[in-house]
This record gives structure tokens, sequence and C-alpha cells, in this order.
């Protein structure tokens, strides 16, 4: 295996491939710099080549002259080899790291462009690599992953298997459900690809005298301290506290007054909705709520003169309110000679049209500004309240705010950047976005803190996010915050140290190379990636398998092929087969469709692909690759 990438994901990765799967890995990453503390990507090169010195349990041997070194050793479930080089991906580098003989490759560079470059390089050097590619361009990645899937058929005159051979994933993508998820409870969290749509739902424990929908499968249990602000979060807690992955029935039975993640909808997803045109604001968003008022209360008053008038001089409905219209805009002859009520009704009619002519002129003027500034971010309202503020309109920031805003929350964004990527997604989203530096006094006063429900820090910057929620905290004690940090191990002591200063209030922190990780070594293992399902702190993925080669699965009943804890098969595609349970024998293929709730007393035949969650671990034990070393080719 081989990892090219410039940032904390890379690292993440290659420990991931090598701790769980036992993979030799390659590792080709830019030099440290030691002697510069580099924002950002050096933090995270230094926090997770901690976590990946732990991880392989082995020091750093360098060898002499090509600035490349070895990790591990020794060990004989893979080792990870670490070159280091100043300059992309080129074919020579490719060359050097072995993609010629390589199994897979995973270009994990900030850049997309850089990525791609890279990808299509290896591409003509191995056709038959396996390559996964972080985009976080999706209708670009779905371009790319075509050509380059056709590139490998052209080249070996083969189609068979190249399903697999590219694979584009978005880190942003992959973290951002559990991030949403995360600020609020009982959410539902969705994976989607090529119309496939899995939603995890996140369910509380049901009170007296409630049955619980068991939903399609159960997922997970939650940790029996996951709704306790001083509980342990997921991965710290043991034993029976502990989440657990793929029950099976008896433990589901016996954890009572504990949450559960439980798969409830399954269906394949239909055309994209429409997107609502940026800058044409409603109707109701021309003019503000005083001048709506206003004008509602002029109108009543005309209303009232009108009656009033028909009352006095017994004129129909229609003439009264005409003449009172007229005394309104002072174009009516004076009533000098009429009846005294009908005087008063004419002085109390022009009276109004003294209002009426600055109503209407602030109408004009705030239509007009409406419109100029449609196109401009929106401010908070002033009596906003129990939304989401959002720091950070980056990729993870972005995709974050479109999760929250499909899920109907209100949120208001906080960006230092006025160029920011997702500057134009809060205004087509019609989101307020306040504009300045989280850390300066003042800017988390005008996203209304004090009043929001919770707090997503999701910029770059780890000390910006723990500062913004440090403050927030002075200002609301008992806020809801969630810290994007880039080591899972600093996030876990951020985490405990503000539980323990603040134990009555809900903290999480979480680290979105840990999130992403999973999906994109599964990927690399050969595997069509569904997605990726957070519980807590730990990662439920969604894989497609074929039957065939797997002792564990070819054979077996669905019941028997169930292992708790690892796997567990949820439907069968018969896309490609004529099978299933209950289809006559000769019926030909069937056009693409899942069997769900299949019978476990269905035997999985070797031509049959299933679609199965797994943990990691058991992914791992599941391909058979645990303990076996990979003979390079000299």
């Amino acid at each position: 295996m081989v990892v090219c990438g410039d940032g904390g994901l890379a690292h993440r990765l290659a420990a991931e491939l090598r701790g769980v799967y036992g993979e030799q890995v390659t590792l080709v990453v830019p030099p440290s710099a030691r002697g510069v503390r580099r924002p950002v990507v050096g933090r995270a090169r230094a926090t997770t080549a901690a976590l990946l010195d732990r991880m392989v349990n082995a020091a750093v041997s360098r060898t002499g002259g090509n600035g490349s070194g070895v990790v591990g050793g020794g060990e004989a479930e893979g080792t990870v080899r670490l070159l280091e080089t100043a300059g992309e991906p080129a074919e020579e580098l490719l060359a050097e790291a072995g993609v010629d003989r390589a199994a897979a490759l995973a270009l994990v560079y900030d850049d997309d462009e850089t990525n791609i470059r890279a990808a299509l390089t290896a591409r003509r050097i191995n056709p038959r690599l396996r390559l996964v590619l972080r985009l976080y361009n999706r209708r670009l990645g779905q371009h790319i992953e075509a050509l380059l899937d056709q590139t490998a058929a052209l080249a070996t005159g083969s189609d068979e298997g190249l399903e697999t051979s590219t694979t584009v994933l978005s880190d942003a993508d992959t973290a951002a459900p559990a991030l949403a998820a995360t600020a609020l409870v009982g959410t539902s969290k969705v994976v989607q690809t090529d119309g496939l749509m899995l939603r995890a739902v996140e369910r509380r424990p049901p009170g007296p005298g409630e049955v619980a929908d068991p939903g399609l499968f159960t997922l997970a249990l939650l940790s029996a301290t996951s709704n306790d602000p001083a509980g342990a979060d997921g991965s710290e807690g043991s034993g029976e506290q502990a989440p657990q992955l793929l029950p099976d029935a008896a433990a589901v039975a016996a954890a009572t007054g504990r949450g559960t993640v439980v798969l409830e909808q399954v269906s394949f997803a239909g055309p994209p909705q429409p997107v609502a045109r940026a800058g044409v604001p409603t109707f109701a968003s021309l003019f503000s709520r005083r001048l709506r008022w206003s004008l509602a209360g002029i109108g009543g008053c005309v209303v009232a003169l009108a009656v009033a008038l028909m009352l006095v001089t017994g004129d129909p409905p229609l003439h009264a309110t005409y003449v009172t219209l007229l005394d309104l805009f002072a174009i009516n002859d004076p009533a000098s000679d009429d009846a005294s009520g009908r005087q008063i009704l004419q002085l109390l009619s022009g009276f109004v049209g003294l209002l009426l002519l600055p109503v209407l002129l602030a109408a004009v003027l705030e239509a007009l500004g409406t419109f100029r500034t449609a196109s401009a971010v929106r401010k908070p309202p002033r009596g906003l309240g129990g939304h989401v503020v959002l720091l950070g309109l980056g990729k993870i920031g972005t995709r974050v705010l479109t999760r929250l805003r499909e899920m109907g929350i209100p949120v208001v964004c906080v960006e230092s950047d006025p160029e920011a990527r997702g500057i134009a997604t809060a205004r087509r989203l019609r989101v307020p976005v306040v504009l300045g530096d989280v850390t300066q006094e003042g800017v988390l006063e005008a996203a209304k803190i004090h009043r929001a429900h919770s707090l997503l820090a999701l910029t770059s910057a780890d000390t910006t996010n723990l500062e913004a929620v440090l403050y927030a905290r002075s200002v609301r004690p008992d806020l809801r915050v969630v810290l994007r940090l880039y080591d899972d191990d600093f996030a876990t002591a951020v985490y405990r140290t503000l539980r323990a200063a603040h134990p009555l209030a809900l903290t999480r922190s979480r680290s979105v190379s840990h999130l992403a990780a999973p999906a994109f070594a599964g990927a690399m293992m050969g595997r069509q990636i569904l997605g990726a399902i957070p519980v807590e702190r730990r990662v439920l993925l969604f894989a497609a398998v074929d039957v065939a080669g797997h002792p564990r699965l070819e054979g077996r009943t669905v019941g028997e092929a169930f292992r708790p804890g690892a796997w567990r098969v949820l439907a069968l595609d018969t896309s490609s087969s004529g099978g299933g349970p209950g289809t006559a024998p000769g019926a030909g293929p069937r056009p693409s469709a899942l069997v769900w709730e299949l019978p476990p007393t269905y035997v999985l035949a070797p031509g049959d692909r299933v679609v199965l969650a797994a943990t990691r671990r058991g992914l791992a034990e599941l391909l058979g690759r645990r303990g076996r070393r990979r003979t390079a080719t000299p």
C-alpha cells in the first residue's frame, strides 16, 4: 500500500492500514521541517506521526542520502516505510515508492489538482493499481472516477473487478454527518452513494410503558453515559459502559436504559431537489417585521374609517371605501357643507394619510435595500435563539452547514475570511453570517451565542477552536460545544479537561482524520465502501462485498455469517444475479435492487453480492489479511 499526502489524514491512514489490516505501507509525505513549526499542517504532522509511532510500536530508523526511512520492522503484520520528499508526486517519486508493484495507492493531498495529476500518472505506470482519491469537488470526482476506470479497462483489456479500481472519497463528506449529529440529540446519520441511501437514527432509551421500534437492524448500543454531560464519551468507557457495535439480539434485550443506533429507513435516492434561486429574496423578506406591522395598522385604520363612513352617510361599501381613500390621499373636496360626523372622518382620514407617507417611503427604501443586498450575507435576526453557532466555513464547515440545513436546524455562521468557500453556500441557503475573527471580543455575541443551543468550532486551527470554546463557556457555562481537533489524543485530552471544568455541560471533541481514515483504508483494501457512520468515537463501515472467496460468508446462512461486534449482512444485491430469496430459477437478471430483511436461513451463494455493516477490525478479519505479510515483487 502506498499513501501520499501532506496532512494528518495521510499519517492516520498509514497507521490504520498497518495497525488494523496488517499491511505493508509506504508513506510519502513532505519533509517535516523540524526548525519551523508550521501552522495547522505542522501540528497535524507532529501529532499523527506520534500516533503512528505508537501504533507500530517501533522507532524510526533513517537511511542515508535519499531522504527515506522505515518505520517499524520485525513484526509479521506489516511495516510502514516513510519516504519524505519536498516535491509533488511526479512519475519518478511514484516509481521510487513502488507504485508499479503496489496493490493500492491513496492520494490524500489537500489540493484536488495535485491528487488528480498524481492519479493520472499512477494509472499510466500501473493500470491495475487500485486508486483512492481525496477530492472535495464531488461532481468532478465522479467524472475522474469514470475516466480512470475506463483507462484501466482499455490498458488491461478487461473490465472485471474494475468497479473497485478507482474510488473517490471526501474527508469532508465522511466527517460532516458525525460533526453535525454531535451538536444535536437524536439526529439521523445518512450514508448515500450511487443512489443508495442508508439512514441510521440515534434513539433515546424508551420511557416507562413505551415500546421501542427496532427498525430494520440495531447497529449499535450507545454507551450508558452517552447523554450524561459528566459521562464518558464513547471510547473512554470500558466493559458494559462502552458502546457496542453490531450487538446480537441477547445484548439488545439485556441493554435496558441505553440508547441505540437503528437502521430505520433504506431506499433509493431520487433526483436531487431543485436548488432555490440565489439572489432573489422572497416577498416576506422584502419588508421588516416592524414595517409589516405598520402597514397592517394603517390598513386596519382605512377599513375602520370606511365602515364609520358607511354608518354616518349610509353610502354602500365600495363608495365609502373610495371616498375614504380620496380623503386619505388629500385629493377629495373639503366636507365643509356636510354633517359634522363626515367632517370629523375626513380629518381623521387626512391624519392617517400623513402617517402613511413615511411608511410608504420606508417600504420603498427597504425593498430597494433588500434587492441590493440580496447577494450579501445576512445578519442574525434580533430574536434568534435555539440555533447552532458554526465557526469556520472551510471544506468541513461548508459540508456541516449543508447537513444542518437539510435537517432544518437554524444556523449562524462565523467566518473571518469574506472570500471563504462556504460564504457562497451560506448566501444561497440564506444563512446568517458574522464576518470577523472569532477570537475578537464581540464576534460571538453578534452570533447570539448567549441564546444558542450549541457551538460547533470547525476552523482549521486547533488553538482558535479551543479559544472560541473557552470564551463561549465563560458566556454560557452550560453551552453544548463540539471541537474539531486534528489529533484524536489531543481531542480526548481537551474533552476530559472541559468535562472536568464544566461537569453540567455536554462537551464533544472530534478529529476529522480519525473519522475519515477508516473509509479510505477500507476502499484501499478493495471493497466498495458505501460510507461510514460514526457511533460516538467509533466508526461503523458499510461495504458491498462479493461472497465468493470469503469462507466466513460463502456457503453459510445469514444467521451463521453474523459475527456480533465484527460484521453483519444487511442486504442482498440482486443487480448482477438472478437470485435472491424467493426468486424463481431461470428468471434471468433482475434490475438493480436490494433485498432487505433476509431470512436467517438464507444460504449465501458464491455468486451473491451483499451489503454489510462492519467494524474496522471486523472488516480486516473478514478480508483475511491480518497476520499475512505481503511478498514484494523483486
